[in-house]
């Protein structure tokens, strides 16, 4: 009877850890039909992520990258894919394993289009990337002039400072290359509103930091916007 008892309690022992792996693995692994649709947003057919929507797959499930198929889509700059999933309630503001959401994504790569898709569709203006930046910031970072205009007229706050300590005037100092369509980037900002002389995490304002590059661009406009 011992020997029943030891056994038994150690088949639920096992069960139990059985149970467990199963749970673990089930988070784990990408669901087939998300997969399959993730896929299908990814390469950009269109038809093909249709099919499987109108089929009941759910478009918020994720890839093993905790993609949703509008951030594949997305990825890869599918707007007519990105439009359908918006379109049928896709979340613009699902993030991905590297903190991203379609609307992040779109505002930091210049995709203008589907940034305007996911504006009109709830997108959260006040949610951060893994820096702790709004998508104003890298947009400005990137020379992005047209996003950098949608994004100001939309709200973003353009005095946020992220995690380093810069806001996207700072980066579009440091960071850009001084050209003109940084010039253009840092002309959109100040009329934004952006404080010019809102230094960064070490004290250093704009303007010096435009001197230390020797962009004279940069350092007329924010001179004649007061920089100091």
């Amino acid at each position: 009877m011992k020997t029943f008892f030891l056994r038994a309690k150690w088949l639920v022992h096992l069960a139990s850890i059985l149970m467990i792996s199963l749970i673990f693995m089930g988070k784990g692994m990408a669901n087939p039909q998300a997969n399959s649709l993730v896929s299908l947003a990814e390469q950009g057919n269109l038809q093909g992520v249709k099919s499987l929507v109108e089929q009941g797959v759910d478009i918020e499930q994720r890839d093993s990258r905790q993609r949703t198929a509008l951030m594949a889509a997305t990825h890869e700059n599918h707007l007519e894919v990105a439009r359908f999933l918006i379109e049928q309630g896709a979340d613009v503001n699902a993030r991905d394993n590297m903190q991203d959401s379609p609307y992040l994504y779109a505002g930091a790569r210049g995709l203008q289009e589907i940034l305007i898709l996911t504006l009109q569709h709830g997108a959260d203006l006040k949610s951060t990337n893994r820096y702790g930046g709004t998508a104003l910031i890298p947009a400005a970072e990137r020379g992005h002039v047209a996003t950098v205009k949608t994004l100001i007229d939309a709200g973003v706050d353009v005095n946020h400072v992220n995690r380093l300590g810069w806001t996207a005037l700072i980066e579009a100092i440091i960071l850009g290359d001084g050209s003109d369509k940084y010039a253009q980037i840092v002309t959109e900002l100040i009329k934004g509103g952006a404080d010019v002389n809102l230094a960064d995490g070490s004290g250093i304002s704009p303007l010096t930091l435009a001197k230390s590059k020797g962009y004279r661009n940069l350092i007329e406009i924010l001179e004649n916007s007061g920089a100091k």
